[in-house]
């Protein structure tokens, strides 16, 4: 039992000096992120046509198993084939240009920091785009900050604003944050075990109080206002603290239900904002997604009728800024990690 006890007060230490090291480190690298955020050029778009890119698969596989004395005779007809199809192409753009479609990647953090590519893209979009061309976002998400999360959301509710459709693909993980977005969308495709749903609030921290008071070390907090702050990790928490706490993520689950039951008035929300996540068919059977489909399908089927193209923002970074980055994107993961294994689901 002694052992227990000393190794339990090592660990405890150790986690102390983490968190002590952890937090000056992400307080540096978040002070550089945006000063090389404020510094940084306007973003430039790279544009693929992935009607031509799926065109390319196709050819690189049909000449790979063609024998040699094939070979030429296949390129010679499908030079003619390119001709003919770009004659054709000409006239009918002419007459009725082919509907368009634009594919963005969404790669949510804990901070959706992917807002700030987003944000730009979809202003560049809506300068373009017609009633008739349609917008996919291939979104994945288990979400994060509220406010983060409530922007990014807002940012897609631009497209809906101006009448352009918006199709949300999730092939592994629209929860929390990330499905708030997904309900925006004027369709939800998911693929068959995508994680979906989530429609809850959680906040959990550690309170080292105690072993700082065993120690011997003081922590002091001064604030102004009731409450200023409820709960913290080093100050002795009260039940006064955690019932105004608990009051204020009852509030934004509240706001989060309001969120999605305007945005899917067909959904039950009641029924579902439970905080639970269910795999693509369950979701689809609950109304929280429209189809089941992965992102690769549902592009596909579209580049049959329509243009579609992949908008990426490229932006360059100083050394200084790629170090910030870094930083605040290696301790953001180990955070991340830590809040997926409250929900992570059993491996297959």
């Amino acid at each position: 039992m002694a052992f227990l006890s000393e190794y339990g007060l090592f660990l405890a230490k150790v986690v102390t000096l983490l968190v002590a090291l952890l937090i000056p480190l992400l307080v540096v690298a978040s002070t550089v992120a945006r000063r090389g955020h404020r510094d940084t050029a306007p973003p430039e778009f790279e544009v693929v046509k992935l009607n031509d890119q799926l065109d390319d698969y196709q050819q690189q596989l049909v000449e790979a198993t063609l024998a040699e004395g094939e070979l030429k005779s296949h390129r010679k007809q499908r030079r003619k084939e390119e001709k003919k199809r770009a004659k054709t192409a000409v006239k009918a753009a002419s007459k009725q240009p082919r509907p368009r479609t634009f594919v963005l990647d969404f790669d949510g953090d804990i901070k959706a920091s992917a807002v700030a590519s987003l944000r730009h893209e979809i202003t560049a979009l809506l300068r373009l785009l017609k009633p008739s061309d349609e917008v996919v976002v291939r979104l994945e998400s288990g979400g994060g900050m509220v406010h983060s999360y409530g922007l990014a959301a807002s940012q897609l509710n631009r497209l809906i604003e101006q009448q352009i459709p918006l199709t949300i693909c999730v092939d592994k993980v629209a929860a929390s944050g990330g499905y708030m977005m997904a309900a925006v969308a004027n369709k939800i495709v998911a693929a068959p075990f995508a994680l979906i749903g989530s429609i809850g609030v959680v906040a959990q921290l550690p309170n080292f109080n105690r072993l700082l008071r065993d120690n011997k070390v003081d922590f002091e907090l001064y604030t102004a206002g009731e409450y200023k702050r409820t709960v913290t990790m080093f100050g002795e928490n009260n039940d006064q603290g955690r019932a105004k706490f608990q009051q204020e993520l009852e509030q934004t689950h509240q706001l989060f239900q309001q969120f999605v039951a305007n945005a899917r008035p067909q959904l039950d929300v009641a029924a579902v904002a439970t905080g639970e996540a269910w795999y693509g068919q369950q979701a689809l059977s609950l109304g929280l997604v429209d189809q089941l489909a992965t992102s690769d399908d549902y592009l596909v089927a579209a580049a049959a009728e329509r243009d579609v193209y992949q908008l990426t923002t490229l932006q360059k970074r100083s050394w200084q800024e790629k170090l910030g980055v870094a930083a605040q994107q290696s301790v953001e993961q180990l955070a991340s990690r830590w809040l997926g294994r409250a929900t992570q689901r059993p491996p297959v």
